[in-house]
């Protein structure tokens, strides 16, 4: 009789082996549905570059330093820009 206690609760089949097996079960879910905003993101992201104008020129601008014709750049160094924000 206690070999079948111990058995329900530590065998293969058992309490803790359904346990951890719950906790694997949603940790993998959360992580499908973090994978899945992620993906809803990129996708959105995708379609933007595709068809946004505007969205290339922000990133045109703001990674790549490109200027319309007539307009000046000017670059603030990392080390001076964190120096500006804190008065």
């Amino acid at each position: 009789m206690f070999g079948l206690f111990l058995h329900d609760i530590f065998g293969t089949h058992g309490y803790l082996a359904m346990r951890r097996t719950k906790r694997e079960i949603a940790k993998v879910q959360d992580d499908i549905a973090r994978l899945n905003q992620e993906n809803s993101d990129l996708s959105y992201e995708v379609k933007a570059l595709k068809s946004d104008p505007h969205k290339i020129e922000s990133i045109a601008r703001d990674e790549l330093g490109l200027a319309k014709p007539g307009e000046v750049i000017i670059k603030i160094p990392q080390s001076q820009q964190s120096q500006i924000a804190k008065p």
